[in-house]
This record gives C-alpha cells, sequence and structure tokens, in this order.
C-alpha cells in the first residue's frame, strides 16, 4: 500500500507567514483586495519557504521543531500583538517572511527564485508565476504596501544575503534557460 508522500513545504508555516505579511503590510480595503493580497502573500511564501527548507527532509523537520516565531519581526515593525494572536505567530518563520518579501518587492529577483525551486525537490509547488513575478495591475493595486519596496525593506534586509546565496547555490544546479538541466522547456 502506498504511503502519503512527505510534507513539501510546510502548510502551517507558509500559512503563519503569509498571514504576518498581510498584518504588517494590510492590503487595499474590501474583498477582492483581501484575497488578491493574500494570493501573492501565499505564493511568495510558499516560494520562499521551498528554498529555505528545500528537501522533504528539511520540511519534516520544520513541521517536527517548528520555526523560531514573529517576535523579532514584530520589534522590527513595531506591532504589539496581544495574546489572541500569540498562537499563529508561533509558527512564523523570520528567514521566510524577509525571503518572501524581498520576492514581492522585486519581481526580477522573484523570477530567479521561481525558477530555482525548479532545483529543489518541491519542484512545481508554487504553481503559476504570473502573479508574483510579473503582476497585474490589480495585484499591485491589493497590496501597495506589501508591494512597496521601501516599505517593506526593513524586513527583506533581514535575510537577503541568505537569499541570494541560496539562489546562486541552486543556479549551478540550473540549464541555461533556467530550468533544471534535465527539463525541457516550458510548455
Amino acid at each position: 500500500m502506498p504511503t502519503d508522500p512527505a510534507p513539501v513545504v510546510a502548510a502551517p508555516v507558509v500559512a503563519a507567514c503569509a498571514r504576518w505579511l498581510l498584518t504588517a503590510f494590510p492590503p487595499a480595503p474590501g474583498a477582492f483586495s483581501r484575497a488578491t493580497a493574500e494570493a501573492q502573500a501565499q505564493q511568495a511564501a510558499t516560494v520562499a519557504a521551498a528554498l529555505r527548507h528545500p528537501t522533504t527532509l528539511d520540511a519534516e523537520l520544520l513541521d517536527l521543531l517548528g520555526p523560531g516565531g514573529s517576535g523579532r519581526l514584530d520589534e522590527l515593525t513595531g506591532r504589539h500583538p496581544d495574546d489572541a494572536d500569540a498562537d499563529w505567530r508561533t509558527w512564523v518563520d523570520e528567514t521566510v517572511v524577509s525571503w518572501a518579501a524581498c520576492l514581492l518587492a522585486d519581481p526580477a529577483l522573484a523570477v530567479r527564485a521561481h525558477r530555482a525551486v525548479a532545483a529543489t525537490e518541491h519542484a512545481g509547488v508554487a504553481g503559476d508565476p504570473r502573479r508574483l513575478v510579473v503582476p497585474a495591475q490589480r495585484d499591485t493595486d491589493a497590496a501597495p504596501l506589501l508591494r512597496h519596496p521601501d516599505l517593506v525593506e526593513p524586513v527583506a534586509a533581514l535575510h537577503r544575503d541568505g537569499l541570494l546565496a541560496v539562489l546562486a547555490d541552486l543556479s549551478g544546479a540550473l540549464g541555461p534557460s533556467g530550468l533544471p538541466a534535465e527539463a525541457g522547456p516550458l510548455s
């Protein structure tokens, strides 16, 4: 009997990181803006988590041990969460949030990151990259704070060097087209 595959990227961490981003950098008013901003934050957090925890074993260890929580991020942004927020905030991975902020603020970096995910054991988890790498006007209108490079810079700067190092390391596993060496062209 086949066993279920291991978690590709810890879903609670991705969800908590996306929620933290939306709490720190709220979307424009309205349900559509909220949903659009949430999709962007979720995709950025998924790509960041896949790069931060590139193997199934990494993802399983993260699921078992948990991340560090949002304490430093909250201090950095001047947030003072109440006790009702305490539970989900323990699942925030500071590095994943920082990397996701980098990707949301810099579409060219998001292209590199999305391609690099293909060199990990999580190839394909990020789905269609268009909303992240070529945001439509409605995407930027829905998440003006989340997409603003100057506003997210303090968070993005925390671990940008680590993201750039990972992308440089993974670029060796990619062919000239930016796809895994064994993969063919995009369909």
